[in-house]
Parts: structure tokens; C-alpha cells; sequence
């Protein structure tokens, strides 16, 4: 039986009025939100296992236009049913096998074409949520054309082949989230000393939950929103120190 592991209840999050729009990429959607000025710098935004439409995924998107790039977060679901927060955690290993966060390389690879060919991109990078944190892993070990990636508590845990990044990472977690230790981050930490030829990080925020990084300004506890900011501004720096 695995606890719910968003302390914040996504039931009862607050609407979204998004600033961005829709768009068809051969067999997948995705919304996509730009900047007021053009530019040839982009972020591919990959969603929590609540899918693309989940309004927190957009505002991120849409926060991350407003600092100058084109955000795209593409339906990595491929059209099928979202995680929801009215299913049951004792399900929640078979949606998995069907929705592997390590199975992403196609759709990225349709993601990455749409943004040099469309919008003129150059440079790209990724930042993902959770579901989204390990697939952002997964991708900066395998794809060298993400320039940087930003992967906010997620990781590949059960592979040796995890720690040669191609690119600059970041990976960002919660003190408190329990479906990852602290064990794990230090392991993570020292791998990652012994093995990777890249720049990257690792920042654990104090007292925060899985999912805490996401969350809009009226859904987040006095408590926490010095540490929600935190996060999300190192996660603009480090996107905009390699992208």
C-alpha cells in the first residue's frame, strides 16, 4: 500500500486561466505558451502523472515563458487516461507498467523536431515533475540535444547506467518527500561524484512534500512558499545558465 504522496490534495487545488494554447504534433498534443518577444531558446516541460491538463503544469509552463522561452508541455500520456487523484495507490504499480517514465524517447524526439522546425529553436532544455522528474533522467542520460535538464523529484533508481548525464542536471526534492529517502539522494550524490563528466546538482528543501515545487501562489501554505519560490528559481537559473 503506497501513501498518498501529495501531502497537498490536487483535488483541491485552484483553477487556472492559462496563457497559452493548444497544439497538434503529428499523433500528440501539447500546450504551448510564448514569450512576448521571439526567441530561439525553449523548454520542453514534462508533466506529473496528473498529465498535461493538469492546471499546475500549465502555470509552470506558463511561468517559464514568462522568462523568455518557448514552453511546451507535451502530452506524454499519448492520449491515454491520466493518474487521478480519485484513484486508489494500490493501483497505482500497474498504471505505471503501462505509463513508464523511462519510455519517452519518441515522443521527445516529435517534441524536439516541432520546436526546431516550427519555432526555430537552438537551444532546448527539459524540466519535468515527479513522473515527469524521472523521465527528465531518463532523457539526460540519453538525448544530447537537451541542452540542460531540471528533473524536480524524480529520479531512475534501478539502473547502474544512471549517473553518465549528457548535460547539465539539476535535481531538486523534498526533505520530506517519502517516496524518495534521503538515502537515496545521498546515494545519488555520491554516484554522481564518481561518474559524471557534466555540471550538475543536487538541493534538498527543508521540510517540503513531493509536488511542493508546483504549486500556484493561492495553493500554497505561508509555511512553505519560501521554499516553493526557492525552488523555482533555481530552477529559472539553471535553465537560463545553460539554455
Amino acid at each position: 500500500q503506497m501513501a498518498d504522496p501529495f501531502l497537498y490534495n490536487p483535488g483541491e487545488r485552484s483553477d487556472y486561466g492559462c496563457l497559452g494554447h493548444e497544439v497538434q504534433i503529428e499523433y500528440l498534443k501539447a500546450y504551448v505558451c510564448r514569450p512576448s518577444f521571439s526567441t530561439d531558446k525553449a523548454v520542453i516541460v514534462v508533466h506529473d502523472l496528473f498529465g498535461w491538463q493538469f492546471s499546475d503544469m500549465r502555470y509552470i509552463t506558463d511561468l517559464i515563458a514568462g522568462h523568455g522561452y518557448i514552453a511546451i508541455c507535451p502530452d506524454f500520456f499519448k492520449g491515454t487516461e491520466p493518474w487521478k487523484p480519485t484513484d486508489h495507490w494500490h493501483d497505482f504499480p500497474d498504471w505505471l507498467k503501462n505509463h513508464d517514465p523511462t519510455k519517452v524517447d519518441k515522443e521527445a524526439d516529435v517534441v524536439l523536431k516541432y520546436l526546431k522546425e516550427q519555432c526555430g529553436a537552438k537551444k532546448i532544455g527539459v524540466v519535468g515533475f515527479s513522473w515527469g522528474g524521472m523521465a527528465v533522467h531518463h532523457l539526460m542520460l540519453k538525448n544530447p540535444q537537451l541542452t540542460a535538464g531540471v528533473s524536480l523529484y524524480g529520479i531512475i533508481r534501478d539502473s547502474e547506467e544512471r549517473y553518465g548525464l549528457l548535460n547539465p542536471t539539476f535535481f531538486i526534492f523534498g526533505e520530506k518527500d517519502h517516496t524518495i529517502s534521503l538515502d537515496q539522494i545521498f546515494l545519488l550524490e555520491d554516484k554522481l561524484k564518481q561518474y559524471c563528466k557534466v555540471p550538475y546538482k543536487i538541493k534538498v528543501y527543508p521540510g517540503q512534500v513531493h509536488g511542493f515545487a508546483q504549486l500556484k501562489p493561492e495553493d500554497m501554505r505561508p509555511d512553505d512558499k519560501p521554499y516553493i519560490e526557492e525552488a523555482r528559481r533555481d530552477m529559472i537559473d539553471w535553465i537560463k545558465m545553460f539554455v
